[in-house]
């Protein structure tokens, strides 16, 4: 949220200077917070889910290797879609984001769609990689350290469409290789 809400800071501060005023970030980032803590309630269920059905180990990981298997699957093809490609660039250029959605505004309530649309952007490209905790723990830190560094590399770096789709066809393989010890 940190690009979002530093370009809505600058620009609104050089707007209050021209006499043009701008709902507060905090709208913005409230928004933002929301698609997250919407992604978080699904996951929070799928994980209950996962837990009555015995199907967490106590390091809250899944006890399933089908299931294992499917989400390195799904999070590995999902590197490859056009609609991670969509996601990560819209959530890449904020300023450009907010252009193309309306601009900046002077009201709460549109400020906080704003930010709930670019969290939507935000969770879209970073959804599958953290469901990938189900599979490695999810509290697991160091896996949540090395998702969190990955998501950062993609987010900054500038043509990151390999790192990417290496991650993809990793994650891909990995699942294969997990569905091939089925037997």
């Amino acid at each position: 949220a940190a690009p979002m809400v530093l370009v809505y800071l600058r620009v609104a501060q050089h707007a209050a200077g021209a006499g043009h005023r701008f709902a507060s970030a905090a709208w913005l980032l409230a928004g933002y917070l929301l698609a997250w803590t919407l992604f978080a309630a699904i996951a929070t269920a799928a994980q209950w889910l996962l837990e009555s059905l015995a199907m967490m180990t106590p390091m809250m990981r899944t006890a399933s290797r089908p299931i294992a298997a499917a989400v390195m699957l799904i999070a590995g093809i999902y590197q490859f879609l056009p609609a991670k490609d969509a996601c990560l660039m819209r959530c890449r250029a904020p300023l450009q984001f907010i252009q193309q959605h309306g601009g900046f505004q002077p009201r709460a309530l549109p400020s906080l769609r704003l930010g709930f649309v670019h969290g939507l952007f935000c969770v879209g490209c970073c959804w599958a990689l953290m469901a990938l905790l189900f599979v490695v723990g999810i509290m697991n830190v160091l896996w949540i350290a090395a998702i969190m560094v990955f998501v950062l590399l993609e987010k900054l770096l500038p043509r990151t469409r390999w790192l990417s789709r290496g991650a993809g066809a990793l994650l891909i393989a990995t699942g294969l290789w997990l569905m091939a010890g089925q037997s």
